[in-house]
Order: structure tokens, then sequence, then C-alpha cells
């Protein structure tokens, strides 16, 4: 696997490791998802996811909003950063904030799903 594509799934591996124990210990009510070092690594890790991403669509020529399967995997981010803040700081209660990191983590699924198969719909071939 080439350098540029290993950092890009470490990466992907990384955040939603670290999304996925964000949400628990939103659901525990733990004080260390106030710890500064929480609130900072997340941007350091999806710093680099982005720029991995971006450094590869430049790098094999497929671009959003040319290559359907790249404009899902933008749109589906988008959805996937709107629910990650629902849910781990905007929910106005602990209901909303439960749905919306399942949500984003079904979100998750489906851009890697996307990512893996190249095609936007990915379910429709299964």
């Amino acid at each position: 696997m080439p350098i540029l594509k290993l950092i890009h799934v470490s990466c992907v591996i990384i955040s939603i490791h670290f999304f996925f124990l964000r949400g628990v210990w939103m659901l525990r009510e733990s004080p260390l998802l106030q710890a500064r070092w929480v609130k900072i690594a997340p941007h350091f890790v999806d710093a680099t996811l982005l720029f991995s991403a971006i450094a590869l669509a430049w790098q094999t020529r497929q671009y959003p909003f040319v290559h359907g399967w790249l404009t899902a995997k933008v749109f589906g981010l988008i959805a996937y950063i709107i629910l990650g803040t629902i849910a781990l700081k905007r929910g106005k209660t602990r209901t909303v904030r439960v749905a919306a990191w399942i949500s984003a983590m079904l979100v998750f699924g489906y851009i890697v799903w996307v990512a893996v198969a190249h095609n936007p719909v990915p379910f429709l071939n299964a």
C-alpha cells in the first residue's frame, strides 16, 4: 500500500475509534470527555485525514463533483461532522446525543463502504 494511502487509512481507523471512545465517555458522562487533550487530538487526526484525502484525490486525478463516489464521500463527511458535533457538543438531551452518535457511526460506515466500492450507492450492488 502506498504511504499516502496508508496514512489516510490509518487516520480513518484512529478517527473512528477515537470517536467511538468519546461517544462511550459521553454515555457515561465521563469527565475525560472534557480533558484538554481529548478536545485537541481529534483535530490533529482529522486534519491529517483531510489533507491525505486531498492529496490522494490530486494524485489519482479523481475529484469530488466529477466522480460520483467521491462526491458521496464529501456529502457523507459533512453529515458525519454535523452529527458528531450534535453527539458530542450540541445535543440538548441525552437521547438526541445518542441518536446523533449512532447515526454518525452509520454515516461513517457508509463513507467507508463507498470508498471501498467506489460507488455512491454500494448497497445496490451488495
